[in-house]
């Protein structure tokens, strides 16, 4: 079902509907907690098991069309739980790196799951304002990842806690999809039209019921012909849907906008937000992850803004905008710290050898060419800090940092 992008109007209706029947809200929340969790396992930085959302998100339409969308979603829930729990658990890097890789796999099935579950089941003039729900919890979800572990900087085990507080959300959305319906268009699919009808009538109200009940036939049995023409398996449905030159053209579009959205690098500063603040002097745990709040909090803020004015000013002049402003800070971000890799402070060798051989880095002492190293070669290796008669800077790199 295609994806719609909501107006200002549309905002309007949908809070019209929803405070008629909150129904439709409890739905779109419960099903949006899977964009929240795939904001929190990005904040957190699970790039390993990132890696297994994105190759598991290409088997995530198979067991949507074998699960439903409802039990894509469930069974998504317990993986992503699992692994939070694996990672807190952890007694070893490679467990929290196995935690990741179920983690990872949560995420990639959720995230393509709750937009689907959100439109499917949602009422058609409101669908877009309800599926914006879903892009608004990932960025909310981001922050909230900073928020949590700035709450557990300071606790005992304290990044045991900010990983597995992750299975939190997982829990709550998995209790409450128990209680919600499949997605009508899945049941239809199915042949159960009367429970695809039953659903329907809590979603519309009764005026609209049976109108939608046509339409939604009307749409399934045209896709079923054009599934029917570009063929029912994998490679006979490829090879005919890039023989169209439309699809191919939207094709090349889709893939060029979402790889200059990733090679511009702004994932880079979202997901290493507390390193960077820490390569730029601030040796605080807390205070490099209070900071950092401020660059996910700016993300959510700008997740609102495109919504409001998407329709004002169009979809190609914000995309645009937004990625010129991403090229021109990065550019600022690089130069900033091109600067203070040239202006970083000498390292004294008598005053770092004063901490004794065991606190020493290894990587300094063996270094052939130690007496020209600076604090920024200490930030680049595996130290535990770095030493100079005229400023003493303090690295932390404890697990709690390296593993969020």
């Amino acid at each position: 079902m295609e994806e719609r992008v909501a107006s200002k109007t549309e905002f309007t209706e949908c809070w019209r509907r929803t405070t008629e029947s909150p129904y439709i809200m409890r739905l779109a929340l419960s099903a949006g907690i899977g964009g929240l969790l795939f904001g929190y396992d990005t904040g957190n930085h699970c790039e390993c098991g990132c890696c297994w959302s994105c190759n598991w998100c290409a088997f995530g339409g198979w067991m949507n069309d074998k699960l439903g969308r409802k039990g894509t979603i469930l069974v998504a829930d317990v993986v992503f739980f699992i692994g939070a729990l694996v990672m807190a658990i952890a007694p070893a890097p490679w467990v929290i790196i196995l935690g990741r890789v179920f983690v990872g796999l949560g995420v990639g099935m959720a995230s393509m799951t709750a937009p689907l579950y959100i439109s499917e089941a949602s009422p058609a003039k409101i669908r877009g304002a309800l599926v914006s729900i879903n892009a608004f919890l990932i960025t909310g979800g981001q922050f909230l990842s900073y928020l949590i572990n700035l709450a557990f900087t300071k606790a005992p085990g304290s990044w045991r806690w900010m990983l597995g507080v992750a299975g939190v959300p997982a829990v709550i959305q998995f209790v409450s999809m128990l209680s919600l319906p499949e997605s009508p268009r899945w049941l239809y699919r199915q042949n159960k039209e009367e429970e695809a009808k039953y659903i329907l009538s809590k979603i519309y109200r009764p005026s609209e019921v049976e109108d939608e009940m046509r339409a939604m036939q009307e749409s399934i049995e045209t896709e079923r012909e054009e599934e029917g023409l570009i063929g029912h398996s994998l490679a006979q449905k490829l090879k005919n849907a890039l023989a169209n030159v439309v699809v191919r053209r939207a094709l090349y579009a889709g893939i060029t906008v979402q790889v200059a959205q990733q090679f511009v690098g702004i994932n880079t500063v979202m997901y290493y937000s507390p390193t960077i603040v820490q390569f730029a002097g601030i040796d605080s745990n807390s205070t490099a992850l209070a900071l950092s709040l401020v660059t996910s909090g700016l993300n959510a803020v700008g997740s609102i803004l495109s919504k409001v004015f998407s329709d004002r000013y169009g979809r190609r002049k914000l995309m645009l905008i937004s990625m010129i402003g991403i090229i021109v800070c990065l550019i600022m971000l690089s130069v900033t710290f091109n600067q203070a890799a040239h202006h970083a402070p000498a390292i004294s060798n008598q005053d770092t050898l004063s901490f004794g051989a065991n606190s020493t880095c290894r990587a300094y002492t063996k270094a052939p060419n130690f007496s020209s190293w600076n604090c920024m070669h200490c930030l680049q290796v595996d130290c535990a800090f770095c030493a100079s008669s005229k400023r003493d800077v303090s690295v932390t790199k404890d697990l709690s940092l390296l593993l969020i």
